[in-house]
């Protein structure tokens, strides 16, 4: 028997849960390694964001949009929870750390051309939220707004410019 089928066996209501989650885990994991940029962290995440699911399940709403709408935005705030916490953590092993050089991290794109990894790199975080979520995800406009809490008309432009910037980007990159 699977986790969430004993889940869904125990909790009254759960099976749409169960439903909602299998469903949906690779769209929200896949979301989160290009948020987060490092599979291990984004597994870790992912669990993190079904747990928080499993539990506020009974506040989700049909009619406010789809199940994998609300769950990215749950994996977003999971997300951002995170990088606040190891932020707080860097500064204060910062604050006792000796001088020591820090390992190379591998970013967002890794494996991609070369041109286009060094073009995502260049993004901000907000421009490569939002193509994940439009791009990766295919998310409609609705739902991508919803998840990044902007109007659409904004999310609209985030996209927009961030593919002339990749665009940009990845011809200066060729052409160097």
């Amino acid at each position: 028997m699977t986790r969430l089928r004993r889940i869904s066996a125990v909790k009254p209501g759960a099976q749409d849960f169960a439903e909602a989650a299998e469903r949906h885990l690779d769209d929200v994991h896949a979301f989160l390694v290009y948020l987060t940029g490092d599979r291990s962290v984004a597994e870790e995440l992912t669990a993190e964001t079904f747990a928080r699911a499993c539990e506020r399940w009974r506040r989700y709403d049909p009619r406010r949009g789809s199940a994998r709408t609300w769950l990215c935005q749950l994996a977003r705030s999971t997300a951002l929870d995170h990088f606040r916490a190891e932020d707080r953590r860097r500064r204060r092993e910062g604050r006792y750390a000796l001088d020591v050089p820090e390992a190379e991290e591998h970013g967002f794109g890794e494996g991609l051309s070369p041109a286009l990894e060094t073009a995502l790199s260049r993004l901000s975080a907000a421009e490569r939220e939002v193509l994940a979520l439009r791009v990766v995800l295919d998310l409609d406009g609705e739902s991508a707004s919803r998840v990044l809490g902007i109007s659409t008309t904004a999310c609209s432009t985030r996209l927009s410019r961030a593919l002339q910037k990749l665009e940009r980007e990845v011809s200066a990159g060729v052409a160097a």
